[in-house]
C-alpha cells in the first residue's frame, strides 16, 4: 500500500482480508451457540457430587464438558477478531463483552469439576483410566489436574473466583481499548516531506528512519501520548499486577512467578536462570551499542537511534505476494508439505493484512479449535513486516498440525512451546537469506538485521521479564507501583541494559506504559527462552536434515499433551538446562564480532 493515508475497512481489497465469515456464515448462528453453551453449562450442574461416582459418569462428564468449551471458545474468537477489524465498532464491542460475561457464567457453572475431581481419592480416579478405555485421552489431563491439587480450592470457593473473572480482567481491558480506541499521537512529517498521522503500526518504520529528526519526532510523539497519561496507566498496571498476586497468594502459592509458571510444570529455576545468563552476555550489548554510536556518527546515542539499520541497504518495497514467496524459499527445509499448507492456507485467507482505522495494532495469530488458524497483520512492504508473517505463520501451522492430530483435549499450546513455533521459522529465513545473499552490502544489512533479532526478542524480552519480577515483588512485599516507581526502575533497568554508550533520554522511563503484554504476567520470558530453543532447533534441520525436520514436525503436532519441557525434547531440545540460552548468546556474540570487523 504506498498511499500514506489510512484506510477503512471498507476501503480494504477481499483478497487481503481474513476469511472469518467461514466461521459464521450466518451471524445469527453466534447467538444460538451463545444460547446453547449457557444451557448446556447449567445443565452440567447436575454432575454435581456425582462426577466421580463411576469411570463412565466421569467420561461422559469430561466429553460434555470439552463440547461445552469448544463451542464457547469458537463464538469468543469470532467475537474478538470482528473487533479487532475494527475497535470502534460498537456490535463488535458488545458482541466481545457479551462473551466474557457468557464465559464466566459458564466457567461458574462448572466450577465444581475441578475441586470434585480433587476430593477423589487419587487411587480411585487412576483406577478408573485402567477401567475405561475412553479415558485413556484423559490420562495426562486427569494426572495434571491431581498435581495441583494443594492449590484449588472448594467448590463453593472456586465458584466465587470463577464468577469474579469478569471483573478481573478489567485492567487489561480498560489498557486495550485506551492503546487502541483512545490514544493519538498527532502527526509528523516523514523523510519526503510530507505529513503523516502517527500509529501503532507506522511507529517502528518511522523509527528505523535514515533521518534522525524523523526517528525524534516519532519517539517524542509516541512518549509524550503516555507521559500525558501515566499516572492512570499506573494506577491500572499496579491493580493488574495486584490482582496477580493477590490470586496467587488466594491458590497458595509461594509467589506470583510461581503461580504463573505452574501451570506449565516449569521451574522457577527457568526464569532466573534466563535473567542471569543474558546479564552475562550484557557487555556484548554494549560493545554493540558502542558499535552503533560510532557507525552512527553521533555525539549522544539516544533511544530514538537504537533501531535505525547499521547499513544502508537497497530500498525494497516487498509486496504482499512477494513476501510469501520469499517465506515459501526460506522455509524449504520444513518440506513441501508444510509449504504447500502456508501457500493453501494464504489463498483460503487465513491473513488479514493491512492496517486500516480502528484496527488493532501488530500482529498475531488466533483461532478456535474449529476455524483456521487466522493471522491478523498491519503489513507495511518492508522486510521486517516479511519476518512478521513468517513468525505469525510458524504459530498457525503450530495450531494446524495441532488440531490435525490432537483432540480439543490438547488442541491448544503453551506460550512457552508456541513462541518455539514462531521463531524457527525466523531463524530460518535469516539462515537462509544470509546464505542465499550475494550482494556484500544487503549481507552487511542482514547480519545487523540478525543481531536485531537478538536484541530486541532475547534482551529486551528478557528486560521486559526482569522487569516484571520487579514489578510483582514490589507487591508482594507491601509496595504500590506509582508512577514514579515504574518510570524510575524501568529507567534504571534499561540503562543497566544498553550500557554507558547511551546517553539518557528522560521519555524512556515511560516505555514500560505502552506494552500489552505486561498485562498478561509473566508471559514475555518465553519469547525470549522460544528463541533460544529456536536458534537450537533450526540449526539441527539444517545440520541433521530429514531426521531432526521430522521430529520438529512431530513437535507441532504435540499441542499441550505433555508438559511444555518435555515436548521440546521431541525437538531435541532440554529447557530445562541453561545451555540453549548460553548458545543463542554465543551466537549473537559471534555475529556482534564479524559485524565489528566488517563495517
Amino acid at each position: 500500500m504506498s498511499d500514506k493515508k489510512l484506510k477503512q475497512r471498507s476501503d480494504i481489497q477481499k483478497q487481503y482480508k481474513w476469511n472469518i465469515e467461514a466461521m459464521y456464515p450466518d451471524e445469527s448462528q453466534w447467538e444460538k451457540d451463545i444460547d446453547d453453551c449457557l444451557s448446556r453449562a447449567e445443565k452440567f450442574g447436575d454432575y454435581r457430587g456425582r462426577l466421580t461416582r463411576s469411570a463412565a459418569t466421569l467420561l461422559e462428564a469430561l466429553k460434555e464438558r470439552d463440547n461445552i468449551w469448544q463451542k464457547i471458545e469458537h463464538a469468543y474468537v469470532y467475537a474478538a477478531m470482528k473487533k479487532d477489524e475494527d475497535n470502534r465498532m460498537d456490535k463488535y464491542q458488545a458482541m466481545d463483552d457479551k462473551c466474557g460475561s457468557v464465559l464466566a457464567r459458564i466457567a461458574a457453572s462448572m466450577s465444581f469439576f475441578t475441586p470434585e475431581i480433587m476430593e477423589a481419592d487419587e487411587h480411585q480416579i487412576l483406577g478408573y483410566i485402567q477401567e475405561e478405555p475412553g479415558l485413556a485421552q484423559y490420562e495426562f489431563l486427569l494426572k495434571s489436574m491431581l498435581r495441583e491439587k494443594e492449590h484449588v480450592l472448594s467448590a463453593p470457593e472456586e465458584n466465587i473466583l470463577a464468577q469474579m473473572s469478569e471483573v478481573t480482567g478489567a485492567t487489561n481491558d480498560v489498557f486495550k481499548m485506551l492503546n487502541n480506541a483512545d490514544l493519538t499521537f498527532g502527526t509528523i512529517t516523514d523523510e519526503d516531506g510530507d505529513e503523516v498521522t502517527l500509529t501503532h503500526g507506522n511507529y517502528i518504520t518511522f523509527m528505523e528512519s535514515q533521518d534522525r529528526n524523523v526517528r525524534k519526532a516519532a519517539f517524542t510523539n509516541m512518549y509524550e501520548a503516555y507521559k500525558k497519561l501515566i499516572n492512570t496507566i499506573a494506577v491500572n498496571y499496579n491493580y493488574n499486577t495486584k490482582t496477580d498476586v493477590v490470586s496467587a497468594r488466594i491458590r497458595k502459592y509461594g509467589s506470583s512467578l510461581e503461580a504463573a509458571l505452574d501451570g506449565g510444570n516449569i521451574p522457577v529455576s527457568v526464569y532466573h536462570n534466563l535473567i542471569s545468563e543474558v546479564r552475562e552476555y550484557l557487555p556484548v550489548v554494549h560493545r554493540y551499542m558502542e558499535l552503533r554510536k560510532k557507525v552512527l556518527g553521533v555525539d549522544q546515542l539516544k533511544m530514538y537511534d537504537v533501531y535505525v539499520p547499521l547499513v544502508n541497504a537497497p530500498k525494497k518495497v516487498i509486496p504482499f505476494e512477494q513476501a510469501i514467496d520469499i517465506m515459501a524459499e526460506g522455509l524449504a527445509p520444513l518440506g513441501e508439505e508444510y509449504i504447500t499448507q502456508v501457500r493453501k492456507g494464504v489463498s483460503e485467507g487465513w491473513i488479514d493484512v493491512y492496517e486500516n482505522q480502528g484496527k488493532t495494532s501488530g500482529a498475531y495469530s488466533f483461532g478456535s479449535y474449529d476455524s483456521m488458524p487466522y493471522i491478523l497483520l498491519n503489513y507495511t512492504d518492508s522486510l521486517k513486516d516479511v519476518f512478521t508473517i513468517v513468525h505469525e505463520m510458524g504459530h498457525s501451522m503450530h495450531s494446524y498440525y495441532t488440531r490435525k492430530t490432537q483432540p480439543y483435549t490438547y488442541g491448544d499450546h503453551s506460550i512457552f512451546t508456541a513462541e518455539v513455533a514462531s521463531t524457527v521459522n525466523e531463524s530460518l529465513l535469516i539462515k537462509h537469506l544470509l546464505k542465499t545473499e550475494t550482494d556484500p552490502q544487503m549481507r552487511k544489512y542482514l547480519i545487523n538485521y540478525y543481531i536485531e533479532e537478538f536484541r530486541t526478542t532475547l534482551f529486551r524480552q528478557t528486560m521486559f521479564a526482569e522487569f516484571e519480577l520487579m514489578a510483582h515483588e514490589e507487591i508482594e512485599k507491601g509496595g504500590v507501583l506509582t508512577a514514579s516507581w515504574l518510570n524510575e526502575n524501568y529507567d534504571k533497568l534499561n540503562s543497566l541494559y544498553f550500557g554507558p554508550a547511551m546517553s539518557h533520554d528522560e521519555y524512556i522511563q515511560y516505555e514500560w506504559a505502552r506494552i500489552p503484554h505486561f498485562y498478561r504476567g509473566f508471559y514475555v520470558y518465553q519469547y525470549a527462552t522460544g528463541y533460544s530453543a529456536a536458534t537450537a532447533i533450526s540449526s539441527k534441520i539444517l545440520e541433521e536434515g530429514p531426521k531432526a525436520r521430522d521430529n520438529y514436525i512431530e513437535f507441532l503436532k504435540s499441542g499441550s499433551s505433555d508438559y511444555p519441557v518435555e515436548l521440546l525434547k521431541i525437538a531435541g531440545v532440554d529447557m530445562a538446562s541453561p545451555q540453549p540460552v548460553k548458545m543463542a548468546m554465543e551466537t549473537f556474540k559471534d555475529l556482534v564480532d564479524e559485524l565489528e570487523k566488517i563495517l
